[in-house]
């Protein structure tokens, strides 16, 4: 009898137990189908969303983000073509039938290489050629295309927000997800529900610093929706979501000239350079009027590990012997050393392993030859008198160790709006070193030991040199516009917050940089186009056992009446060859000419009477 009434107790609780399982599974089938399909979990996630996506086949036909542009409107995120768009799905209504010979006959293609395309895709293409440009349809061409009525073929605009052959993408940089961030970032968009964890945001340069302003509008999207094997479904044809908006999304108006970065883009391949950085700025402004960086990266295919994709001409690197330009103006400036003070250099200053370049010495010189030579034992002897807190001093005045990008108090919804994304400040002397310590002096005179400098920040360098002293802050972009082309907002160009050096020092400092190249280290720029001045540097990587070096070299063109400063870096160079970074601003050079002298010449009709 008891073990009977047992029996029925352990059945009573397996039941129950059953029972309380199979109500907790309804209550959470529940849940997911009605009570929170739209915000499912702590992460908010769209189970609608999500099942209808697994029937979807879609391409994104525009990004609904605003557009980047050259300051004279050329489009650096692409521009609008037709285009070819195959989807999966047409490998079902092409089999058996003539359509993909029809097709490729209309845009031009040999049948194999549509043939191929579709078999390869997983998801919507465009249609590319081999080398994976995108092939550009005519109004007629997409007329005929569409008129075959295939489904998953259709001829639509298209534009591409980053293209193969595009210039400046570094300075551009690129989109992606990530859902964490975009919680971070856009709280109140997320929770609107106008950004999702699928929402695209900028990962570096001007898509990153300019996201917010960039975001814009929804994307326009294309979508078939099909079966499990991937036939479209009956009554839900393709699909068309546009969002239209007369003020959204804005644009950027940069500083740069398109023509100008593909003239400078084109010299550094020339020069084969394969880490480094060139920068050219307008010497009325300090605006950048052209930013290069290698090695060179693809905005579609990024690899976050690597630093393709990072700005190498804000990033922070000995400057070598270019930071004696620092140790010029603190002597000059402080009255302690006079151009024409005499130097006696033997080669070797005979302590800390310490020795100049040339090995034998260049004997008795002024301080003027002395900067033109280069000669590490002088600036030794100038940088004692100086001292080191002058050096900081004189760093700072001259925006060397301080962040030279332009900055808004308060723009928008952010405090110290940066334009430069990733910009490095620059230093002098680390902090562990004491800088009265003799041997850190004259390593930090002759710019090696702890002293780093961007390349933006040297081109600058020259900027405040040729405005008499007065550094100014980098400008990349001028002006933020609505859709309809009236102004959002203005970037003024504005001075960088330190006090700088006197007129006569910048003055002392110019004829100075000139005699580098009629009688120094920069000979062989002596016989550009131009007249230019400026100065050399090399430094050492500082690695165990390596004997490659950064090569610089930092100027401004024409001599008498400046329009350019220009800084050419090319990072871990061996320690024999050519001067890539001297033969880069030659180049550099020969060019910003030619690009002037063209775009000088009066228009036909134009031409005075």
């Amino acid at each position: 009898m008891q073990l009977e009434q047992r029996i029925k107790r352990r059945h009573f609780l397996v039941l129950f137990f059953m029972t309380i399982v199979w109500i907790g599974l309804l209550a959470r089938l529940w849940w997911i189908q009605l009570g929170a399909p739209h915000h499912f979990s702590r992460r908010g996630v769209d189970l609608v969303k999500g099942a209808v996506k697994q029937r979807q086949q879609s391409i994104v036909l525009h990004s609904g983000r605003g557009d980047i542009l050259d300051r004279h409107g050329y489009a650096f995120t692409g521009s609008e073509h037709l285009a070819l768009i195959l989807f999966p799905l047409a490998r079902g209504s092409l089999q058996g039938t003539d359509g993909i010979k029809q097709l490729a006959k209309i845009v031009g293609q040999p049948p194999d290489h549509l043939t191929a395309t579709m078999e390869k895709a997983k998801a919507p293409v465009l249609l590319r050629n081999p080398a994976g440009k995108l092939i550009v349809l005519t109004e007629q061409q997409s007329s005929e295309v569409n008129s075959l009525a295939i489904p998953g073929v259709v001829a639509l605009k298209v534009t591409e927000r980053y293209r193969q052959d595009e210039v400046a993408k570094h300075l551009i940089g690129y989109i992606h997800q990530n859902p964490s961030l975009v919680q971070t970032l856009y709280p109140e968009e997320v929770a609107s529900g106008k950004m999702n964890q699928e929402s695209t945001i900028g990962a570096s340069g001007l898509e990153r610093s300019f996201d917010r302003f960039l975001q814009g509008v929804e994307p326009s999207v294309l979508s078939y929706y099909v079966d499990g094997q991937g036939r479209p479904l009956r009554g839900l044809d393709i699909r068309y979501s546009k969002q239209e908006n007369e003020y959204y999304p804005l644009s950027l108006t940069t500083t740069l000239d398109v023509e100008i970065q593909r003239r400078m883009e084109r010299v550094a391949d020339q020069v084969g350079l394969h880490e480094g950085s060139l920068v050219v700025l307008d010497v009325k402004n300090g605006d950048i009027l052209a930013m290069v960086s290698r090695p060179a990266y693809d905005q579609t295919k990024v690899n976050a590990q690597s630093r393709e994709w990072q700005n190498r001409a804000v990033k922070q690197l000995p400057p070598g012997s270019v930071f004696k330009t620092v140790v010029a103006a603190a002597a000059l400036g402080e009255g302690v050393v006079l151009p024409t003070d005499r130097f006696t250099c033997t080669g070797d200053y005979g302590r800390y392993h310490f020795s100049c370049w040339k090995k034998e010495g260049h004997g008795t010189l002024t301080m003027e030859e002395a900067y033109a030579q280069s000669c590490n034992i002088a600036f030794a002897e100038i940088a004692k008198r100086v001292g080191a807190k002058k050096l900081e001093e004189y760093a700072l005045r001259l925006g060397l160790s301080v962040p030279v990008g332009h900055t808004t108090a308060h723009l928008f919804k952010l405090d110290g709006f940066k334009q430069i994304d990733g910009e490095e400040r620059g230093s002098i002397f680390a902090k562990e070193a004491s800088a009265q310590d003799e041997g850190v002096l004259i390593q930090t005179a002759i710019g090696q030991r702890d002293v780093r400098v961007t390349p933006l920040q040297a081109a600058n360098l020259m900027v405040t040199i040729l405005r008499g002293g007065q550094p100014v802050q980098v400008r990349l972009v001028n002006q933020i516009s609505y859709k309809n082309g009236q102004s959002f907002f203005r970037f003024p160009v504005q001075d960088l917050g330190q006090p700088g050096i006197d007129y006569v020092t910048a003055s002392k400092l110019r004829k100075m940089m000139r005699k580098v190249v009629t009688d120094g280290t920069g000979k062989m720029l002596n016989d550009s186009v131009w007249q230019i001045a400026g100065k050399s540097g090399t430094a050492q990587t500082g690695g165990a056992g390596s004997s490659a070096n950064h090569y610089w070299f930092v100027g401004y063109a024409p001599y008498d009446e400046p329009l350019y400063a220009i800084s050419a870096v090319a990072e871990n160079r061996p320690s024999w060859g050519q001067n890539q970074a001297m033969e880069m601003f030659r180049r550099a050079i020969d060019e910003l000419s030619d690009q002037t002298t063209r775009s000088s010449r009066p228009r036909a009709g134009n031409s005075p009477e």
